[in-house]
This record gives C-alpha cells, structure tokens and sequence, in this order.
C-alpha cells in the first residue's frame, strides 16, 4: 500500500469511527436483527398458515394482507410517537411487541396450546395476533431512520443511509436460510419462536445499550392530529396519488409472486421439503453485492426513466419462472428482480422529492412506503387468489406466472404513460407558480 493509499484508508476508517454516534451503530445493528426476524417469518408464513393450520389458500393470503398491510401503513403514525417519545422509548416498545406477537403467532401451531386455542377458528385467533404484532413492527423503520438522521454528521449521512440498506438486505438474506434449518428441524411453529428470542433480545440490547442522541428538549415532531392533517394533503395530490398507485403494482407482483405463489409452488410441485427460502433470498444477497455497481452504471438516467426501467427489467422475472419453473427457475428470476430493483429504488426518493410541492418534499417523503402498504394489503389476497385458482390441482403453475408478468407490464406501460403526461404538464405548473 503506498502512502496516498495509506491515508485515503487511514481517512476513511477515522470517518467511520468519527462520523457517527455510537447509537447509529447500535440502530443498525438492531434493525439487521429485526428484518432478520421479520423475513425469516415472512418467507414461511404462507406454508405455516396453509400446512400446520390448514387454512385456505385465501385465508392465508389475507393475513398476509393483513399483517403486510399494517407494519408498512402504520409507520405513518407510528413515526410521530417515535419522534414524540424518543427513539430509546420507541425501540423499547417495539421489540417487547414484536417478541410478543412473533410467539403469539407460532403459539398457534404448537401442541402445547392447542388445549387452550380449542374450538376458536384459527383464522380469527391470528387477526388479533398478526394486528398486535404488526403495531410493534411500525415503531422500527421510523426510529432507526431517525437515528441514522440525527446520529450521522452531515458528511457521513450519505453513507450512513448506505449502511441501513445494506444490513436490511444482511437480515433479508439471512432471515430466510435461518428460518428453513429451523423449520426442516423443529417445524414451522419454531421459526417464531427464533423470530421472538431475536426480538427479545434486541429489547435488552435497546435497555442496556441505546441512548437517544437528541436531548429531550428537541424530542416532539408533529402531533397525531398533525399527521391526519399531513395525510389529507398527500392524499389531496392527485398527480402523487396516481404515482403511489401505479407504482404499487410493482410491490403487487413482489409480495403475491414471491411469498405467496412461489412457496405454494414449491411445496406442491416441487417436494414439501424443497428450500424455496434460499431461492427468495438470493435477491437480498444480489442487492447487498451490486448496488453500488448498478447505481453507477445508472446514474446518468433520469429519476423517471430509472423507475421506468426498473418496473420493466423486475417484471421479465416471471417470464425466467415460466421457463424454468423450478427453484433454480425462482433464483434466477429473483436476480433479475433485484436488479430492476436496483435501478429504481435510489432513484425512487429522487422522484418523489421531484413531485412534490416545493417545500413539501419532506412530508411527501414520508410516505414513500405506502406502494408497499397497498401492496401488501392487496398482494396477500391476491397471490392467495391466483394460487387457488390457477395453481392448486394443475400440472403447474404456469398461468400464475403469465398473470404475474401481465400486471408488470400493464404497470410499466402505465408508468410510462404517466411520466409522459407528467412531462407534458409540468411546463405548465411551472408557468401557473
């Protein structure tokens, strides 16, 4: 190593220990466990539901919906009590929640309750559960992104930001291959059980370890009744509602296609013992390794165009499963999807800080999760729809697939339209302002 690479090195590393406060690492390291928790559940919720407590394709599709749903939606609010009580207090409330409800799930399937659920139709006993646990899960996202915030010097922020991304994606990788050794070993019940002990844990660690970096004279934020109002606004904006809701039909494909559809398929065409976690993870593991790669490679493009073109490049992934359906068939297609991904998730934020009103781009920001929200909402039903009626008692799944692709493309020519009228129409606003 020569003496300018010694420094840039010896540089880079004193940025790291100087440019953030030790609770960013502490956030983040807590946040690697929580989607840990939360995927490694996800990606065997649907076999869960439909093999131990033999609920319907529907069914399980809507508790999907409902828990999807929730933990994208409420963060809303939830991000306003966060900034009222301090992140410490948010945390806190968190895991203890979601440790709670995590087990509370898998009690479910468990021999050592049945006594006590006996006679209450399983579908009605996991709302209350999946809904509890969802309400502790909204605290997370908004108080480790405001620890980044706030725990970050403004020359680190960036890579602060960059940090969050990758351990999400460590947690999505991980989540998954942990949650298949569990379940091939104990059964499906116990990858709750591992999800709660996570959880339980990174409540003690938020106890003995996480201090607030704001003092609590700067703790406060908005008032619920604030964020009503910021909500009415946003959902005012008809030109940013439309986006929302094109774009929703991208995390549709993703959530129906990959935690619904593709562990069904894989149970029944497959074998019961097929490791369908390991394909879903592959894209995790994608993103951890080529993001930066691929922002620099698309980094000329327009935010529009980025989006765009990632819509597009994702839904081809259901196109690589018609071909080869298969687990190496999903692998594949999950690489791919990541890559549109990839492109257009920076880019993402950059748009929708273009298409709000000036002065209004931070309050727009904060509901850039509601696409997954909706999708969730809507997703879980639906994958649980089209797997009932185009993939159980048929040779394959084929028509499952071309349905899942058609939404990409509808979405991306939707898009397309959009950004083009947009572009026609903001010469306009700019001459009205």
């Amino acid at each position: 190593m020569n003496t300018k690479s010694a420094v840039a090195h010896s540089a880079g590393l004193s940025l790291l220990r100087k440019g953030f406060h030790p609770s960013f690492w502490i956030a983040n390291g807590m946040e690697l466990f929580e989607r840990l928790a939360y995927y490694g559940q996800a990606t065997i919720l649907t076999i869960f539901l439909r093999d131990t407590l033999a609920l319907t394709p529907v069914e399980t599709g809507m508790i999907a919906s409902i828990f999807g749903g929730l933990i994208y939606f409420l963060p809303i609010f939830a991000g306003a009590i966060a900034d009222k009580i301090g992140f410490r207090k948010a945390f806190s409330i968190a895991f203890l929640v979601l440790a709670v409800g995590y087990f509370l799930i898998g009690s479910t399937g468990m021999g050592l309750f049945a006594g006590l659920y006996a006679g209450v139709p399983k579908f009605w006993l996991l709302v209350p559960f999946v809904c509890l646990t969802a309400m502790g899960g909204s605290f997370i996202k908004p108080s480790v992104l405001g620890t980044v915030a706030v725990a970050s010097t403004p020359e680190t922020k960036s890579l602060g930001f960059a940090v969050y991304y990758w351990l999400v994606n460590a947690g999505a990788f991980l989540g998954p291959n942990i949650a298949h050794a569990v379940r091939s070993e104990y059964g499906y019940p116990y990858v709750y059980v591992v999800s709660a002990v996570s959880c339980l844990i990174m409540f003690a660690v938020t106890l003995l370890f996480y201090r607030d970096v704001r003092p609590p004279a700067e703790q406060g934020g908005e008032t619920l009744g604030a964020r009503m109002k910021s909500l009415v606004v946003v959902l005012g904006n008809t030109r940013f509602m439309l986006f929302l809701l094109i774009f929703s039909l991208y995390w549709i494909m993703f959530w129906a296609g990959f935690y619904i559809v593709v562990p069904n398929f894989a149970r029944d065409f497959i074998s019961p013992k097929a490791n369908y976690e390991a394909s879903v993870s592959v894209g995790a593991l994608a993103i951890f390794a080529l993001q930066l790669i691929v922002n620099r490679g698309t980094r000329k493009l327009s935010p529009s165009t980025a989006v765009l073109i990632g819509f597009g490049v994702s839904s081809m992934s259901w196109l690589v499963v018609l071909a080869i359906p298969s687990l190496t068939g999903v692998a594949l297609a999950m690489c791919l999807w990541s890559i549109g991904e990839m492109i257009q998730a920076p880019r993402y934020y950059e748009l929708i800080s273009d298409l709000a009103p000036k002065g209004q781009q931070a309050l727009f920001q904060g509901y850039a999760f509601l696409p997954i929200a909706i999708a969730w909402a809507i997703g879980g039903t639906f994958g649980g729809w089209l797997y009932a009626a185009y993939g159980m008692g048929r040779g394959n799944a084929s028509p499952a697939w071309l349905i899942l692709f058609c939404i990409g493309v509808a979405g991306t020519a939707l898009m397309w339209i959009y950004n083009v009228v947009v572009a026609r129409l903001a010469p306009r606003t700019s001459a009205a302002s």
